[in-house]
């Protein structure tokens, strides 16, 4: 099996919606949970287009962080706002590939509440 199914099905697996672009802004990928969060924009039909088009107000500021991401490997993850309602943080991460060579980015949350599942629980 290929590495690449073990990474997808990490990211499928994510209770926390995960949407990939490249570095012309198009989404190549959403998992579920990013499909189900963002059906009222389109969900699954957003692939393919541009996350700028989703982003209007806050398109100049995703462009500024991507040029941030490619002046350093060293520049890899922005705080980009905290959802009080969620009690998350929401960050864009720098995606590179195996040469450091900047290829895309990716939004990741993270929620603060505890998860209060009891341990081991198999439901």
């Amino acid at each position: 099996m290929e590495i690449s199914s073990y990474f997808k099905s990490i990211i499928d697996q994510d209770k926390s919606p995960v949407v990939i672009c490249d570095t012309d802004h198009t989404v190549i990928y959403m998992n579920p949970s990013a499909v189900e969060r963002y059906a009222a924009a389109g969900g699954k039909s957003l692939v393919g287009k541009s996350l700028l088009n989703c982003h209007k107000k806050s398109g100049d500021i995703i462009k500024e962080v991507l040029n941030w991401f490619a002046q350093s490997t060293e520049n890899n993850s922005v705080h980009t706002f905290y959802n009080e309602k969620e009690n998350k943080d929401v960050y864009m991460v720098a995606l590179r590939d195996d040469d450091l060579k900047l290829i895309g980015y990716y939004e990741k949350h993270e929620y603060r509440n505890r998860d209060n599942t009891e341990f081991y629980a198999m439901k």
